[in-house]
């Protein structure tokens, strides 16, 4: 069946969900602890090999998808359950080809995601009253998940990087959607931003400067290091394992990190050094080769005390002169912004599929929703405070570049979405055809509650 608009996640749409999805999920359970509701134990729906699917995946995958289908049709139970069954595929066929992801960036994501619910339930004490756990709990709880979910979106790039989209795919593509059944493509914006962080008073800097040099000290008079670190460290992830990062290949670390590491000897203890992590306190293990072993203690700025002077200063300085005409916005962001995530593309704010159109809905940042309500096209804001998604505190200038109104499909105006969509569908393909090929390799069981669905080609248990 030819698939349109209205197809189902993409593969990296689907892991990405998941984990989002069990964030949600354990949002509801811990609100339904709070109330003293029980819990129903998850039924085993699907098994392959080592991994399982549970109902609850199967639920929290459809409302997620719900979600996001953006008045379309979202998939069927049988459409979810099989693209679940082929993400717990992925994990398998990942385990027999030994394809592995370092363990620096699963504790650098479950760093990540644990921020984020920091941010959503105001403070770490709330996640623990919520949960009734503590951090280290919680956090080797998502371990899993997230090492799953990365190691499954590592085994789909493997089978579908080398899919490309010609212009005349997308053109067929188009063509072959009766016109009757184009879809309506809501309200969306090109929105550009310059950046200014704040800056670390120097009394901060000295009160964590002085932090750490207690800590040095504790650790020559005999302390344990790693000890120190799992009770300090900011840095969750490395916390965890009481600061050590592992090996690491030149260039792996910022510049100031890795510059102080290879200057000391194995065993050795720098002094503080700052990077825009915050303040470390680095102890170098060993070498091999070209690659070092370290670990360290991080302690962050408090960004509610941070100095937003020179933020202002520039900031005002930039606005008054682009008001004026003196200097168009795009070059302005590329020279000044110091968020790096939208410098280079001349300050615009892109989705995670690249497109710099963002859809002017919910799903938009309430503050940014209001303020582009007050704005016309082409005019920029003056400078504002806000914070930033990892919780840094910024100011920075709007620009409201575009506005496209709502508006029936059309091969001009949504070239680069029906693109992203071909390539998804490509993608789909290429990975159901690996599935089919692969489904030898591995013991996949469906339970016969789903036997009225036709899963590529696998029977449910009973058939």
């Amino acid at each position: 069946m030819k698939k349109t608009f209205n197809q189902d996640l993409s593969y990296s749409s689907l892991i990405r969900s998941l984990l989002a999805a069990l964030i949600l999920a354990c949002t509801a359970i811990a609100g339904a602890q709070a109330q003293g509701k029980s819990i129903s134990v998850n039924k085993v729906i699907a098994r392959v090999d080592n991994y399982y699917v549970l109902r609850s995946e199967l639920e929290e995958y459809i409302i997620q998808a719900q979600s996001q289908a953006q008045g379309q049709p979202a998939p069927t139970a049988c459409q979810a359950l099989e693209r679940l069954v082929v993400n717990k595929m992925l994990l398998a066929k990942a385990e027999i080809d030994s394809v592995i992801v370092d363990d620096k960036l699963i504790e650098s994501q479950v760093a990540a995601r644990m921020d984020y619910m920091a941010k959503r339930f105001g403070s770490e004490k709330n996640i623990v009253e919520a949960y009734g756990k503590s951090i280290e709990s919680l956090k080797y709880e998502l371990r899993d998940p997230i090492k799953q979910e990365m190691v499954a979106e590592k085994m789909q790039t493997k089978i579908t990087e080398a899919i490309k989209v010609t212009p005349n795919e997308v053109r067929k593509f188009f063509n072959s959607i009766p016109k009757d059944s184009l879809p309506y493509i809501p309200a969306e914006v090109e929105i550009g931003q310059i950046v200014r962080y704040a800056k670390v008073t120097k009394a901060q800097k000295e009160e964590l400067r002085a932090r750490l040099l207690d800590f040095k000290t504790r650790v020559e008079k005999g302390e344990d290091f790693s000890s120190l670190a799992s009770a300090y460290s900011e840095d969750l992830g490395s916390a965890q394992q009481g600061g050590d990062l592992g090996f690491a290949k030149r260039g792996d670390m910022v510049a100031e990190f890795e510059g102080t590491a290879l200057k000391l000897k194995p065993n050795e203890i720098s002094e503080p050094v700052e990077s825009d992590f915050g303040l470390h306190l680095i102890q170098l293990l060993e070498t091999r080769g070209a690659e070092y072993h370290a670990r360290h203690i991080l302690l962050r700025p408090d960004y509610n005390r941070m100095d937003m002077s020179e933020p202002k200063h520039v900031l005002d300085s930039l606005y008054n002169l682009m008001k004026t005409d003196t200097l168009k916005f795009e070059k302005v962001a590329k020279t000044w912004s110091e968020d790096k995530n939208t410098a280079d593309a001349g300050g615009l704010i892109k989705d995670q599929q690249g497109s710099s159109r963002l859809a002017l809905d919910a799903s938009m940042d309430y503050g940014l929703f209001m303020m582009l309500d007050t704005m016309k096209v082409g005019t920029i804001s003056a400078p504002m405070n806000y914070r930033t998604d990892d919780g840094k505190t910024a100011m920075r200038i709007i620009y409201y570049k575009s506005k496209i109104e709502p508006h029936t499909a059309s091969l001009k105006e949504d070239f680069e979405k029906l693109t992203n969509i071909v390539l998804a569908n490509k993608k789909t393909q290429a990975v159901d055809e690996w599935f089919k090929k692969a489904i030898a390799d591995v013991f996949i069981k469906v339970d016969p509650e789903f036997q009225e669905c036709k899963m590529l080609g696998i029977e449910p248990e009973g058939n």
